[in-house]
């Protein structure tokens, strides 16, 4: 098995997949059955600078060039050879954001990530001009801020995109996106798979005044569909990826997606009645339609898969920080004790320990706001614990409560599709840190969402894996759909556990979340008073 996969590699068989998270740069290294064989990861963080969430872009190269370098050190290590040739590659990131460049391709302000809640004035007047939900983060929204902000640089822009479509074309030169990672810049038309050119017109209408050098059409990137072979990795990327030279370019690289179409892939759920969930800095749920919706909702950011399917999307900015947040100060306290536990032991323990709790959490209450909440109508975040003096403030109900905070704004939105709008879902498969640990994150995720949640052994690959795939699926001329290509050539022997929701984890839930909307008040007032 071993030789197997080391002829593969050094054949050039192998495709590679690497997604930039907003804590991990992850590089994953698969084979023809897309098996995982290797990979290696970076860590990093978004640092708060004027007051704006950014990531630079010499952080960028850095994190992508240490994350493959590790993955390469792995196949050295495990296979004896190197990668010198890789069969298809995709580079896939965080959703949305801001990155625009001149004509020179200089970077014309820092970039800003969806993290960042500045634009609200203009995502309401986007979203009442479109007629269709702009959320804060979408990459419009913040080109649109700029602009009635009268900032100096828009003048100059020559190109727009967001971090994976800027990694995708420094490494072949091409300005493109796949359609799931388009929809989350602008408005998609699901019947043609490119930019809606009604709202394409209104903008440039509403801009026209402005007097600006370009058109709104020429500065956002080309869209492309799943399955499009549209680019090759040059030897100048292949050398930004691989410093030493080992690697060469020339291989296939798929349209660049975001970590929301990624997870549909990584968790096969590009068909109508799916759906999935992941849950990590930020936690998001995507169901794919059958219908169009009826009514916008702010709540609502409506997307596609990255083959074009139309998607309702339920994005929280706040999931895991703040729990990942207690888990260190744990850890701290553990080392003043002189304990042994690892980290992953101690999530483990932490996570167990929350189904020794009330089911309603006892009266202890989490808001882990660490940035804005677009959902609550929060323009920044201040973590807060509250309980009445007479809850039962046990450990097990604490960490329920933090686990519970980490699902209760993705709550709020999911129940508009379900109460309003009658969506159906069969199953939600779940990926991301919240489901590392066995069972917990699974089942009460199944009672915050009330309905069944699977976790599939390949999801731990998360969207690197997803990316990968669909870059085996660019390089493969099999002719299937995207869908009957996961179905036949990824899933079809994939195992994965489902858990349905507990009556009585349902009823606690809901028992929580009355508490929680009815203190949002108290969250409100801390963004207010705390500066």
């Amino acid at each position: 098995m071993v030789n197997d996969i080391a002829r593969i590699i050094s054949e050039g068989g192998a495709s590679l997949g690497i997604e930039l998270g907003s804590t991990r740069i992850k590089a994953v290294l698969i084979d023809g059955n897309m098996n995982p064989v290797a990979s290696g990861s970076h860590t990093w963080e978004n640092k708060l600078e004027n007051g704006l969430w950014t990531y630079s872009l010499d952080a960028v190269r850095e994190g992508l060039q240490d994350a493959y370098k590790n993955l390469k050190d792995e196949v050295r290590e495990k296979y004896g050879v190197e990668i010198t040739a890789l069969r298809a590659a995709g580079f896939s990131a965080m959703m949305h954001g801001y990155l625009v460049f001149d004509k020179d391709g200089k970077l014309l302000t820092p970039f800003r990530t969806w993290r960042n809640t500045v634009t609200g004035q203009a995502a309401e007047e986007l979203t009442e001009l479109f007629g269709f939900n702009i959320p804060q983060r979408w990459s419009i929204a913040h080109l649109y801020q700029a602009i009635l902000n009268g900032e100096e640089h828009v003048k100059d822009i020559s190109f727009i995109t967001t971090l994976a479509g800027y990694v995708h074309w420094v490494l072949t030169g091409d300005k493109v996106l796949g359609v799931g990672e388009a929809s989350g810049m602008f408005p998609i038309d699901s019947e043609k798979n490119d930019y809606d050119s009604g709202m394409l017109s209104k903008f440039a209408d509403k801009i026209s005044g402005k007097n600006y050098p370009w058109n709104i059409t020429e500065i956002l990137p080309k869209v492309l569909m799943a399955g499009d072979a549209c680019s090759r990795l040059t030897d100048e990327g292949a050398l930004f990826l691989d410093p030493t030279g080992t690697l060469k370019g020339g291989c296939i690289v798929c349209p660049p997606e975001g970590d929301a179409g990624t997870g549909m892939v990584a968790t096969n759920s590009v068909a109508q009645r799916t759906g999935n969930i992941s849950a990590g800095t930020s936690v998001f749920a995507m169901i794919v339609l059958e219908k169009a919706l009826n009514g916008v909702y702010p709540e609502i950011d409506m997307v596609t898969t990255p083959d074009g399917k139309p998607v309702a999307m339920v994005h929280c900015n706040n999931c895991t920080s703040d729990l990942d947040a207690w888990v260190r100060l744990f850890k701290e306290l553990n080392a003043v004790t002189g304990a042994q536990i690892s980290t992953p032991d101690l999530y483990d323990a932490l996570y167990a320990k929350a189904l020794e709790g009330a089911a309603d959490c006892g009266g202890v209450i989490s808001y882990n706001y660490y940035s804005g909440e677009p959902v609550t109508g929060l323009s920044e975040g201040r973590p807060l614990l509250v309980r009445r003096p007479d809850a039962d403030f046990s450990l097990a109900n604490f960490m329920r409560a933090q686990l519970f905070a980490a699902m209760a704004t993705l709550k709020l939105g999911m129940d508009l599709l379900y109460d309003k709008e009658k969506v159906s879902v069969d199953c939600l498969m779940g990926h991301g840190g919240l489901f590392k640990t066995p069972v917990v994150g699974q089942r009460l995720m199944a009672a915050a969402m009330n309905a069944p949640v699977a976790v599939m052994k390949t999801a731990a690959e998360g969207g690197a894996w997803g990316i990968a795939v669909l870059a085996a699926y660019a390089a493969d001329t099999c002719g299937l759909s995207l869908g009957d290509y996961l179905n036949e050539k990824v899933f079809a022997d994939t195992e994965s556990s489902v858990i349905e929701p507990y009556g009585e984890d349902v009823d606690g839930f809901n028992g929580f979340m009355k508490n929680y909307t009815a203190g949002l008040a108290a969250e409100k007032a801390a963004v207010e008073s705390i500066k």
